[in-house]
This record gives structure tokens, sequence and C-alpha cells, in this order.
């Protein structure tokens, strides 16, 4: 599997747990709504910080971000 695609499909997992908009994610996270969008659908790549900036926000360890299924 693309690793871009495993990293948005989990985020957008825990994000739906946590009953966030993409919107409050973002405000969360201190990054735009589109690029958690970008990130949900695989088009883009996050940095490790990115990475880590989204796991505090949805409170969980970076490493969860990574992990298949």
């Amino acid at each position: 599997m693309n690793l871009c695609k495993l990293v948005g499909q989990n985020i957008r997992k825990y994000r739906l747990e946590k009953k966030l908009s993409q919107e409050g994610l973002a405000f969360e996270s201190g990054l735009h709504r589109t690029y958690i969008s970008s990130l949900e659908r695989g088009k883009r790549n996050a940095t490790i910080l990115v990475l880590g900036q989204i796991a505090d926000a949805l409170k969980i360890k970076p490493s969860l971000l990574l992990e298949k299924d």
C-alpha cells in the first residue's frame, strides 16, 4: 500500500473517532483544512513534524498514523 494513502486513512479514522471535522482537526493542529483534506486523500506527503502536530491534536502516538490495520 502507498504510505501516503495509509497515513491519510489513519488520520481520517482517528479524526472520526474523536468526532472532529477536518476544520476542527485543522484548528487543533494549526494546519489548514485543505491540507488535512489532501493528506486524508493521500495527495500530500506529510513531514514528521506535521505528523506530530496531527497526532498531538488527536491525542494519539504519532506511530499510530503509520500502522496498518
